[in-house]
């Protein structure tokens, strides 16, 4: 089966039968996805969701997010993964959106990778999810499930997957591949017993090829 085969098959199977492609990240503006994508690094969605109400509620807007003390930020956080850096981060990306970007979320990856917690995989999901640009955003279950299909022939680190990936899949569906493979990953190819019995995509994975 040749890559330009197995990239084909996999995404029209997605396009037809794949799950709702959005994030699962509770939010309601640009500002709200910003802090819950920093938040999720290395931590469930499950878990960001629980505890983001009330740090929305009481960080409403950059400027008073930007005002705050880590101290305070972390009293919202503390049950999420590395909680002391993702305060100290929130907060310095709160004050750097003021005096750079006028309290707006950046558009452009590059503006993103300025702001503190904020890596190519954030700014990815925040360029795609928020403005709708073709982006593809490699987190450890994009860079598994990629791997092991055979979407991408070993990758050793995520930017590679990811301009692997940029490269062969058709750009009108590109953000929506990012959650599709994000989906598959967290429910069906899971890391240490991946479900093959019930994967829509057998006929084209070569982890099932080499079995």
């Amino acid at each position: 089966m040749t890559k330009a085969d197995r990239y084909r098959g996999v995404f029209e199977w997605f396009s037809r039968y794949g799950p709702v492609a959005e994030t699962e990240l509770h939010y309601a503006d640009p500002f709200q996805l910003l802090i819950a994508v920093i938040l999720s690094a290395q931590c469930t969605d499950k878990r960001v969701n629980m505890i983001t109400p009330a740090l929305y509620e009481a960080f409403p807007t950059a400027e008073l997010l930007a005002a705050a003390s880590p101290d305070e930020v972390y009293e919202y956080i503390k049950t999420v993964s590395y909680p002391n850096n993702k305060a100290k981060h929130l907060v310095g990306m709160a004050q750097i959106l003021l005096s750079e970007f006028g309290g707006r979320v950046p558009s452009d990856v590059d503006e993103l990778l300025k702001l503190p917690g904020v890596g190519r995989k954030t700014a990815n999901v925040i360029v795609s999810v928020v403005f709708d640009k073709p982006a593809m955003a490699v987190d450890t279950h994009v860079f598994r499930v990629a791997n092991r299909i055979g979407l991408t022939d070993n990758s050793k680190s995520p930017l590679a997957t990811e301009r692997e990936l940029v490269k062969h899949i058709p750009q009108s569906v590109l953000s929506k591949a990012h959650h599709w493979l994000i989906l598959h990953g967290r429910y069906i190819c899971l890391a240490r017993k991946p479900k093959c019995l019930d994967c829509g995509l057998q006929p084209w994975c070569k982890f099932l090829e080499r079995k």
